[in-house]
């Protein structure tokens, strides 16, 4: 799987080539596109918007702009960056999703948890996968609840800047910001992120008292999870770390490094077939002439 983030990525050739015979009416070069950059930005909408499905859509709907605008495309900029600033607009300027309409805030979401009443996992035996697994569900289901605690600029450049770890370089130009501009965004979401993290969660400060294991079972009984629909734990070969070939940080030294790699244990979700699900649309006469495909 090849990260467009990853250093060295700006010299590969394939992008260009690809684009330029997709315009030239190939569409079998637009497939292939599609299939380089469509985990990423499933992967970047998902933790956007917590729910995969309404991820799904978001992606669809942001590789249909990407489908229709690709005539536009001139090169000034690379390819990667022109892509991934249509990923940042449409994600940050997009409807409010449902769980952004509940999600207020670090305030609100620590006083649910603290609502949220410890209680001892179901019996093994009453579970249709181990009670592990489930566990691990609440904890990734949790912490994506926790980016939607951060506003949306500051969600996407925590997810870009300290998840997938790309550049001040790269994050400076796809979010259209300086360098800088994007180092102070990503140093403020680090913050805010260690701070409540650090006084409610117990994954890395064992004073805390919450705990994933002794929520699930109030996760499960209040619908947030689903022990025979995992959203989240299951449909995936990778974890972040794992996809990711920047590798700045060996070592965690500080706060904001060890909680950044508790985010990238999580899945990295192998998404839907968006060629199949967009074969329809590329077929419908009006976006052939667009695309200048041949009858």
């Amino acid at each position: 799987m090849i990260n467009p983030f990853a250093k060295g990525y700006d010299t590969d050739t394939t992008d260009a080539a690809l684009v330029e015979s997709a315009q030239n009416g190939d569409r079998g070069a637009l497939e292939k596109l599609i299939v380089r950059h469509q985990a990423w930005i499933y992967n970047i909408a998902m933790r956007m918007v917590l729910n995969p499905q309404i991820a799904e859509d978001v992606t669809q709907e942001v590789l249909i702009k990407v489908i229709t605008k690709l005539s536009t495309f001139q090169g000034r900029s690379s390819f990667r960056t022109w892509l991934y600033r249509i990923v940042a607009n449409h994600v940050i300027n997009m409807k409010k999703q449902c769980l952004e309409q509940v999600i207020t805030g670090f305030k609100y979401y620590g006083d649910e948890l603290d609502k949220a009443p410890d209680m001892d996992l179901p019996d093994q035996n009453s579970l249709p996968v181990d009670a592990q697994l489930i566990v691990e569900e609440a904890k990734i289901g949790c912490m994506l609840g926790m980016l939607l605690c951060l506003d949306r600029e500051q969600r996407l450049v925590y997810i870009l800047g300290e998840i997938f770890e790309i550049s001040d370089a790269v994050g400076s130009e796809i979010m259209e910001i300086s360098k800088a501009n994007f180092r102070q965004r990503l140093s403020r979401a680090r913050k805010d992120m260690r701070n409540f993290m650090n006084e409610k969660c117990g994954l890395l400060n064992k004073n805390n008292p919450c705990r994933c294991a002794k929520k699930t079972a109030a996760w499960i009984k209040a619908g947030y999870v689903d022990p025979y629909n995992l959203l989240f734990n299951a449909n995936y070969m990778k974890r972040v770390k794992e996809v990711s070939k920047n590798k700045n940080r060996e070592m965690c030294d500080t706060l904001d490094e060890q909680y950044a790699a508790l985010f990238k244990e999580h899945p990295f979700k192998n998404p839907p077939d968006f060629v199949k699900s967009l074969q329809e649309m590329l077929h419908s006469q009006r976006l052939r002439q667009i695309l200048n495909f041949d009858a």
